[in-house]
């Protein structure tokens, strides 16, 4: 196991006037877990791909990275395969084979293995990483969660030194998510892995990491341990963000008397200490808008074969003229084919999909870069409105002016996602159904992001979004719908959703729940740690 050293490297995109890189040096200890943050179209991705020659996107390149003393580009295949792991966002894109067992011993075959390794390499492997129980099953009959855990393992079981992760738990649920970043953590301590990872839900990974690389315009801006890298926040505005709920209340309540905590355990100890004989420990409830039912499904019921398993059971739901509505659950809940049943995409096999009146339904899928047929985003714009002026203002709403004459296909899974919602946005929808719509957003542009969905709600529109992202959903909807099953097991306004779930809930209320009763977003509990502080300060004997 060896050391990676980056010097002084640049990079910039064919036909780009501007650095995706820019001057970065790194120097990474081997068995380092190291966590890569950064606003989305910052260059993760980019320099993430750098470290993985046969990933490495075509431009202008200068500087250099080395594996030892030896520099990348010089590896042989083989070594590149040995010694650099990849997995990829999308859990589909790197999934090759029909069987379970086929895929994990995949890569061992194509190293020239002999039969007896690649017998106990496989074995082992799934032992390790929970699959013996569906070891021979097919590839595309599992879950998110579970195909990803599968990429992991297959990667794993080459051996590698060093493991790279783009954004890996983007589009699994809460606890496919928690489960992954479990085992490669363990995988981290108990092996010696060294492991680089980018992810814009951090609650998880900042306890296991060594080190955070800020980066910002194509620069890292910051190289330290988490709690270092919470100690920045009041003096760079950027990192807010990007942390985790326990270090953004900490620096937003001004007292930094106490070490900065990094995880939810650390935050509950921390504002104990901080917050003593609290006496506001409650926020205002929501004010209930009864608002005009637009959408309605009645006892619909669907599968996608004949014989096969019952994806939507019997399933009543109504949604809301004016109001922002999220579909939770699991992988497999059913969450995704459900927004296709109100899309028009599939028909029930029973019961019945309503509208009052006839509206117009725009659907954005989860794999958004389906979207564009063109070469540029600006073509793919023109497409659906040739008007431009009404192609400037959507510009200006979704911030992509910076990327129009880029490739759908070479910009961010960010990028990406608001070029697919200018798109939509185009076509003056009545309903707009958004299927986990922040995956790959960095927390900055999800509020302007969140701005965009309040604006469209507030003119009327009908918004029903699926998504794994708790923490967005409990800050900027008005209701949570809970999948199981193939049917609702919960539909409430968004604050009583969270505060009656123990798991599925924020990092910030799980945090204050000891302190405060109904405290469910971090600006929330900044705001009942800040009036509380002060009654502190006022009570205190003055010398």
């Amino acid at each position: 196991m060896e050391n990676i050293t980056i010097k002084n490297l640049s990079f910039k995109y064919p036909e780009s006037g501007k650095k995706a890189l820019d001057d970065i040096s790194l120097e990474i200890s081997q068995g380092e877990y190291i966590v890569l943050a950064g606003k989305s179209g910052c260059g993760k991705s980019t320099l993430l791909r750098h470290l993985k020659p046969s990933l490495t996107p075509n431009g202008e390149r200068e500087g250099g990275i080395f594996i030892g003393e030896k520099e990348i580009g010089l590896l042989s295949e083989r070594e590149q395969a040995e010694k650099i792991g990849f997995v990829m966002q999308d859990p589909d894109n790197q999934i090759v084979t029909d069987k379970v067992w086929h895929e994990l011993a995949f890569g061992l075959e194509n190293l020239g293995l002999d039969s007896d390794t690649i017998r106990l390499r496989v074995s082992e492997t799934a032992e390790y990483f929970g699959i013996s129980e569906w070891f021979t099953s097919d590839t595309a009959s599992l879950s998110g969660g579970q195909k990803q855990l599968l990429n992991l393992a297959s990667v794993t079981a080459m051996r590698p030194d060093i493991l790279i992760l783009d954004e890996p738990v983007s589009q699994l649920d809460p606890s496919s998510a928690g489960n992954f970043l479990g085992i490669l953590s363990k995988l981290n301590k108990e092996t010696g892995i060294t492991v680089i990872i980018t992810e814009h839900r951090l609650e998880e990974i900042f306890n296991s990491a060594d080190k955070i690389a800020v980066m910002d315009n194509g620069k890292i801006i910051s190289f330290a341990s988490p709690s270092e890298t919470g100690e920045l926040l009041p003096s760079v505005d950027i990192i807010k963000y990007l942390l985790p709920a326990p270090m953004r209340i900490y620096a937003e309540t001004g007292d930094f008397s106490l070490p900065c905590p990094v995880s939810v355990r650390d935050g509950v100890k921390w504002l104990s200490e901080t917050v003593k004989s609290p006496v506001f420990t409650s926020v205002e409830a929501d004010t209930n808008v009864n608002a005009e039912i637009s959408l309605k499904l009645k006892e619909v019921y669907f599968k996608y074969e004949k014989k096969g398993k019952e994806i939507i059971k019997y399933l009543n739901a109504s949604f809301k003229k004016g109001v922002i509505t999220a579909v939770l659950g699991a992988s497999g809940a059913g969450k995704s084919t459900l927004l296709k049943l109100i899309a028009g995409i599939y028909k029930p096999l029973s019961g019945k999909v309503s509208a009052g009146g006839k509206l117009k339904t725009a659907y954005m899928p989860q794999q958004t870069r389906n979207v564009f047929t063109e070469k540029t985003v600006l073509a793919d714009l023109e497409i659906i409105d040739k008007n431009k002026e009404n192609i400037g203002k959507t510009v200006e709403v979704t911030g992509i002016r910076d990327i129009l004459n880029s490739n759908p296909f070479d910009i961010s899974g960010g990028e990406a996602q608001r070029a697919a919602l200018a798109k939509l946005l185009l076509t003056s929808p009545d309903v707009l159904l958004l299927d986990e719509p922040t995956k790959g957003m960095d927390g900055e542009f999800k509020e302007k992001f969140a701005l965009i969905l309040r604006n469209l709600a507030d003119g009327g529109k009908t918004v029903i979004i699926v998504s794994h992202d708790v923490e967005f959903c409990a800050s900027y909807t008005d209701e949570c719908m809970f999948l199981f099953d193939g049917a609702i097991a919960s539909h409430k306004d968004t604050r009583s959703f969270f505060c009656a779930n123990a798991f599925y809930t924020t990092a910030a209320s799980r945090m204050s729940r000891p302190i405060f009763e109904n405290a469910v977003t971090a600006r929330e509990v900044i705001y009942l740690c800040g009036k509380n502080l002060k009654i502190q300060a006022k009570n205190q004997p003055k010398e």
